[in-house]
């Protein structure tokens, strides 16, 4: 699963954050000061970071230069109080790749995230020919699909909906956008058809079809492979 390191000092929003990534199927830790945070982005590789500008023993923009000398690219999001204007150019210059503004809701935090991942991955998406994934193995250039070392079978267009998700792991992924790369908008092709195969294809490489591992759902958008 993801992970996402959150560095946040105030008590009530450091419990919604960890609650609301958890529900979205993400793995989390956590930091209540700059420093032991810092500490623990070395430590736990987190696949991102949301990270609040006005900390203890190290604020946020010390925080995320650190990261950055140390040459880390894990995508960083800050945590700005409103009329922190300063703050939040800083933090771009130093290296954050985005901000969000206090108060705001978690949905707009989901997007911004969803959207600096998008951007990190984009450079570094490369076409997968053959992977594994807890005790699946898949060839996607012989279509060959086996569990625990048996063959299973799998349609084409499940091997090409696996294959994107694959190709995109760690990020969400619409289902307008999996209509698009595997259906290419084909007459008739909704988004519950992206729903029926997402079900179809969790029946056969989930061991708790109602409880997926690998294959999750983003509430309200699409979809996550995890793997």
């Amino acid at each position: 699963m993801p992970k996402v390191l959150i560095v946040e000092d105030d008590e009530a929003m450091a419990v919604a954050l960890r609650d609301g990534f958890l529900y979205e199927g993400y793995t989390v830790v956590a930091a209540r000061d700059g420093a032991a945070g810092l500490a623990l982005s070395g430590k736990e590789k987190p696949d991102f970071i949301i990270l609040d500008v006005m900390l203890p023993k190290m604020n946020g923009l010390d925080v995320c230069r650190q990261i950055r000398k140390d040459g880390s690219t894990i995508p960083i999001i800050m945590l700005t109080a409103r009329g922190q204007e300063i703050d939040k150019v800083r933090g771009l210059r130093i290296g954050a790749d985005d901000y969000v503004t206090k108060p705001f809701g978690f949905m707009e935090l989901m997007a911004r995230v969803e959207a600096v991942q998008r951007r990190s991955t984009a450079r570094t998406i490369q076409e997968v020919e053959a992977y594994r994934f807890g005790e699946i193995t898949i060839d996607f250039k012989a279509l060959n699909a086996k569990k625990r070392g048996r063959a299973f079978e799998m349609s084409p267009r499940e091997f090409k909906l696996l294959k994107f998700l694959i190709e995109h792991r760690g990020e969400a992924v619409a289902r307008e956008q999996l209509l698009n790369a595997v259906w290419g908008y084909e007459t008739g092709a909704l988004t519950r058809t992206v729903d029926m195969h997402i079900a179809k294809l969790r029946k056969k490489i989930e061991d708790a079809p109602a409880n997926p591992r690998h294959i999750v759902t983003v509430h309200g958008f699409g979809y996550r492979f995890n793997g």
